[in-house]
């Protein structure tokens, strides 16, 4: 090797260490930064910002597809409740029954259990003896009391006019009572014709309903007084529960009280009526809760449980505990501003019933969502989920 050579050796090892040097002393921890490197560095900036957790944003409309309720923030006295068991009722102002008022032969039915049913809608055919005889004496009764009356007062005595004119207003009352509608009997006369008197009949609906019972066959024989409909209104139907008499003091007629039912499903209701005599055997106190029950969802004689608050409470700010879920381990609901919804932690206090106590975080009058918070939960994790990858 040549002494050029070997000094241009000499030359490269130690510019190395004098560069390699340099570097050790300026950074020990980590190499030179790279474009990757400074890329990788600013996404996990970016995921970091996001852990926070932003608003969701979703309108009213998508909401309400969602099943997502909302309400406004107010004030509330909680009080302390009691769960006594209950059973779903129809409402009896709201029912009625179809019955016959002579004994007839079912002919022919018009309407099924469970049909949805209008006042004056026809529900069933009927035939009787009773009835084709009072139809008869009607037909009769009215034609001689037209000729009568033609003739006029100056023909006939003033009795035979009288006893023609009561004659045919009693024969018309009296298949009104057996059953006939005032314009089935309008018609009746109108033909003017006796072979038309044949006994046959309808009943009629006398409200809107459901029917809810129809126990008879047709071909039937069935007695004055036999229930054939059962016609209900079924958007509300009372709940029948039982409360001690010291319970009972404090269950006032318009409070509000929960239906239970499974555990899982609750309705609101309040109370429309306190009996004042003790049940015999049980000796309690039965109260009447009226329930809305537009989704079909409450059938008379179902078991359930209501919730009924008893003593005195404080006036508060309350919200439902439906409407708190846990994030971060803090109490959370989710505040409606616009189309977005908003996490925003809480300050909570005491519990009563379904009503927690907010002691911080919420004003009067802010709306927050009341129903799937979980759902909302939900989406905020898994957004940050995916923006952390």
């Amino acid at each position: 090797m040549t002494n050029k050579i070997k000094l241009a050796l000499y030359v490269g090892v130690a510019a190395a260490a004098v560069f390699g040097g340099v570097y050790l002393l300026t950074d020990r921890s980590s190499p030179p930064a790279t474009a990757a490197n400074q890329s990788t560095s600013a996404g996990a900036e970016q995921g970091e910002d996001h852990d926070e957790g932003g608003p969701i944003k979703m309108t009213a409309s998508e909401r309400a597809a969602r099943g997502i309720a909302t309400a406004r923030v107010g004030m509330r006295i909680l009080s302390d409740e009691v769960v006594v068991p209950g059973e779903v009722m129809l409402d009896l102002y709201r029912s009625a029954q179809v019955t016959p008022r002579i004994s007839a032969q079912v002919v022919a039915r018009h309407v099924k259990l469970g049909d949805q049913v209008k006042a004056g809608q026809r529900l069933v055919t009927l035939s009787s003896v009773e009835m084709a005889d009072a139809q008869g004496a009607l037909v009769v009764a009215t034609r001689e009391w037209q000729r009568v009356r033609e003739l006029g007062r100056d023909i006939v005595s003033e009795r035979r006019y009288v006893e023609a004119q009561v004659t045919a207003e009693q024969a018309r009352a009296k298949v009104l009572a057996f059953g006939l509608t005032p314009d089935q009997a309008t018609a009746l006369v109108k033909t003017n014709d006796a072979s038309k008197a044949t006994g046959t009949f309808d009943l009629l609906t006398a409200q809107d309903g459901t029917v809810a019972s129809d126990k008879f066959v047709v071909g039937e024989i069935v007695a004055p007084g036999r229930v054939l409909f059962q016609i209900t209104d079924e958007r509300r139907v009372w709940v029948e529960a039982q409360l001690t008499a010291a319970q009972a003091g404090d269950a006032k007629v318009g409070a509000q009280v929960r239906v239970l039912v499974d555990g899982d499903h609750e309705f609101g209701g309040h109370i429309v009526q306190a009996y004042h005599m003790l049940n015999e055997t049980t000796r309690t106190l039965p109260i009447r809760v009226e329930v809305n029950n537009a989704d079909d969802a409450l059938h008379p004689g179902q078991f359930v449980n209501v919730a009924v608050e008893v003593g005195s409470g404080q006036q508060t700010l309350a919200v439902p505990e439906s409407a708190i879920t846990l994030m971060d381990g803090n109490a959370t609901v989710f505040m409606v501003e616009g189309n977005e919804l908003h996490p925003t932690a809480i300050d909570i206090g005491e519990k009563r019933a379904s009503w927690v106590e907010v002691k911080a975080g919420l004003a009067e009058g802010d709306e927050i969502a009341t129903t799937q918070v979980f759902l909302l939960k939900s989406l905020i994790q898994k957004s940050k989920m995916g923006e952390g990858h």
